[in-house]
């Protein structure tokens, strides 16, 4: 019987693992839950480039199914992590809010004492919010702000946006159906009425599995830095979960995968003509400490200018971040273009087709 090759491990070849393990290679997720419960948690702050980080996991779908699923709160849209807003399955908040509340408020106490937001501020603002949201009413932001204003709780500056992170942290509220581009805040428990059960070392263990499923190959080190847990725990977790993982040594450093990613480097990773227009702050860039392997150290800040938190649009060519896109000029002048990180190489016509088309992609989910 001929010996089965297996293919070299590089850089490219990782990050086309990654895009696979995230969805982004093949047939993707079959459903907009699906793809954002297999995904764990995914980078939500901007609402519209999360909107479209679900759909490109999901071939077929439209903007508007990915609406209706935070609608009807099939997936639901908070802070569990890094103070950054995610997506993730509604049974899975709570558990990793547990896990992950107390480093962070315990991180962000210099900044709250500066807002002037104690603990005595915290609870006089849970009643003010339930009061207002229980029973199925909920309220946007500006809604709760006045109400916070008007029992002597003023939201000035980012102390309200600070406030209502603190509620959605402790499991008070929950960000819900959508109102335009808004989210209307929800009691927690009117919107999400079924949640897992795990203690802290449990809970820990089934994040970092679920992590290095949906992001690997990847590190002890990013899963620690992605879920805002210490890196002792981390290593710790490892041992009760690396059976069901594998093991990939790249540079001097192991990296670990599912068994399903880890398979395709037997009969060759595909994607090395993929083209995808990833949104901003996509997993795909955003999931790792150390993102060196898909995004070139030198083009870093054409990604995210002046390291101010503003992740770019990304075109990924074969597993690697080559350039940014967008659209330019107005009215029926307006078209999507990539902007190359090297002006001297444009992208070929190949990849230049690739990228039509997944532009293409990207306007009929807006679309439909």
């Amino acid at each position: 019987m001929a010996a089965v090759a297996r293919t070299r491990v590089t850089a490219k070849v990782i990050g086309r693992l990654r895009l696979a393990s995230q969805g982004l290679l093949g047939m993707g997720f079959a459903s907009v839950p699906e793809a954002v419960r297999a995904m764990t948690a995914m980078q939500a702050q901007d609402l519209q480039a999360a909107l479209w980080a679900v759909g490109i996991r999901v071939p077929g779908t439209g903007l508007s199914d990915v609406r209706s699923a935070l609608d009807a709160g099939t997936v639901v849209r908070s802070w569990p992590m890094r103070g950054t807003l995610h997506l993730l399955a509604p049974e899975d908040l709570r558990w990793i809010l547990n896990i992950t509340t107390a480093r962070l408020v315990q991180g962000m106490s210099t900044r709250h004492r500066q807002l002037e937001i104690s603990g005595s501020d915290v609870e006089a603002c849970r009643k003010i919010a339930l009061d207002l949201v229980t029973g199925g009413h909920g309220a946007t932001r500006g809604e709760l702000f006045a109400a916070f204003e008007a029992g002597g709780q003023p939201p000035t500056g980012q102390r309200g946006i600070h406030v209502l992170g603190l509620l959605c942290q402790s499991a008070s509220l929950v960000p819900g159906p959508l109102a335009g581009n808004q989210q209307k805040f929800v009691a927690f428990d009117d919107w999400i009425t079924t949640s897992r059960d795990l203690d802290r070392e449990e809970g820990i263990a089934e994040l970092l599995l679920r992590y290095l499923r949906s992001h690997g190959p990847a590190t002890v080190r990013d899963f620690a830095w992605w879920s805002n847990t210490t890196l002792t725990e981390a290593r710790a977790a490892l041992p009760s979960i690396s059976g069901q993982l594998v093991e990939l040594e790249f540079g001097g450093t192991s990296y670990w995968l599912s068994p399903e990613t880890a398979a395709l480097l037997d009969d060759g990773v595909p994607g090395h003509r993929t083209v995808l227009a990833l949104p901003g702050f996509d997993e795909f860039i955003l999931g790792y400490t150390d993102r060196s392997l898909v995004l070139p150290p030198e083009h870093a800040q054409k990604i995210v200018p002046g390291g101010n938190g503003v992740f770019k649009k990304a075109v990924v060519a074969g597993g690697e971040v080559v350039g940014t896109w967008g659209r330019q000029g107005t009215g029926r002048a307006a078209a999507i273009i990539s902007e190359p990180f090297d002006d001297s190489k444009p992208l070929g016509p190949a990849t230049l087709a690739a990228f039509n088309k997944a532009v293409e992609r990207y306007e009929r989910f807006l679309e439909s």
